[in-house]
């Protein structure tokens, strides 16, 4: 293993030497580094590093190595602004990628907009990235939230589970919202009308004050026999510690912001009845791309253990890889969308084509269902949901 490390060594002396002089291509990131969200945004950080370290590796782009500049917004859309601003402005990056968070999406947007600089595959399922008609300058891998929770509803409804009998927990702001609004739209589509009737604890955004959602579950009318919900990792935690003391037999299904990994290590080794959407692969899976990721992961840093979040940022970032490679002459911020959205069938390992022409912008639509039960994380189908007594 130790000369593992010697080769690769002397392979990137060797392809810097050759990339002497050429200017470095430059690529933003504003994520929490620090904070409750803190594990998702070191993770999508750790998975877009190691994807890039492995194309520096291969030369980069015609001997133009991939730089990665990270700025802490601590999942607060204030300070998201402001980094977006200096690492366009100040940093001259030539797009942004695997940014974290809905209500620091919502600021950034407007700024990727104005300033004509791509944003890529952020880690957010808002609406916010995902306009009718698509703005060229914000560009998704991962499917809406909109989207999970209408999976999710299809899934509870046909394993039993009464529409009555459902509760939301949410984050209070744009996040909380956009899971919240495709739950109802999806619980309409399928007959129920009375949506408002339904319990829904909220919670403020970098706290762990869940006692109110809490309190709530337990003063309803209808005891809810299963809770959407949509979190963070810490706080919904604590929600699903406190409320399973009374209910213990309630079910959690989770959407994929929360991280599946992040929310298991939060939890205690008895917690049962978690369900987490996913927007990549298990690990289980026999996909060459897990495989891709393990090995990067390990010459990246060998004491990171790999998670769902690192690899989104390096399915993330090998996507932004193929896209730059497509393009002839010098990079630019146009020329790196006008790459990606020439993307077409792309097999990069997943088991599924990579897709993006000038009217979709989102790669993939599958998700992936993730149970959580006695500290282990399992391939998880609807037909284990199983209706409380």
């Amino acid at each position: 293993m130790a000369m593992n490390k010697v080769v690769i060594f002397v392979i990137f002396l060797l392809i810097s030497s050759l990339s002497w002089g050429k200017e470095p291509i430059k690529i933003g990131m504003s994520t929490a580094l620090n904070g409750p969200a803190a594990a998702l945004g070191n993770n999508m950080r750790v998975g877009v590093e190691s994807y890039f370290s492995l194309a520096n590796q291969k030369g980069g782009i015609d001997g133009r190595l991939l730089e990665l500049i990270v700025r802490d917004d601590g999942y607060e859309p204030e300070r998201a602004a402001f980094n977006m601003r200096q690492l366009i402005d100040q940093d001259e990056v030539l797009a942004v990628i695997g940014n974290v968070g809905t209500p620091t999406a919502i600021v950034s947007v407007p700024i990727a907009e104005q300033k004509q600089t791509l944003l890529f595959g952020a880690f957010s399922g808002g609406g916010v990235l995902r306009k009718i008609p698509v703005s060229r300058y914000v560009i998704n891998y991962r499917p809406s939230y909109a989207e999970e929770t209408a999976e999710m509803v299809k899934g509870i409804l046909h394993a039993g589970i009464e529409p009555q009998e459902i509760a939301f927990f949410t984050q209070r702001d744009g996040y909380g919202d956009a899971a919240y609004r495709g739950a109802v739209n999806a619980l309409q589509k399928h007959g129920f009308l009375d949506t408002d009737k339904l319990i829904h604890g909220r919670y403020t955004r970098n706290t762990l004050n869940v006692e109110g959602a809490v309190a709530a579950m337990l003063d309803a009318s209808i005891t809810p026999k299963i809770i959407i919900m949509a979190g963070g990792y810490a706080p919904s935690a604590k929600f699903i510690e406190l409320l399973r003391q009374d209910l213990s037999e309630i079910w959690f299904v989770n959407v994929s912001f929360v991280g599946s990994d992040a929310l298991n290590s939060a939890l205690s080794n008895d917690v049962k009845n978690v369900v987490v959407m996913q927007v990549v692969p298990g690990f289980s899976t026999e996909l060459p791309i897990i495989d891709e990721y393990l090995e990067a992961l390990h010459n990246y840093d060998s004491s990171l253990s790999p998670n769902d979040v690192s690899l989104e940022g390096f399915i993330v970032a090998k996507i932004f890889y193929m896209g730059l490679k497509g393009i002839e002459g010098d990079i630019t911020k146009h020329k790196i969308i006008d790459g990606l959205e020439t993307i077409r069938e792309l097999d990069i390992g997943l088991g599924l084509p990579i897709y993006y022409d000038e009217s979709d912008h989102q790669a993939i639509h599958t998700l992936w269902l993730t149970g959580i039960e006695g500290g282990k994380l399992n391939a998880f189908s609807w037909a284990q949901l199983i209706p409380t007594e």
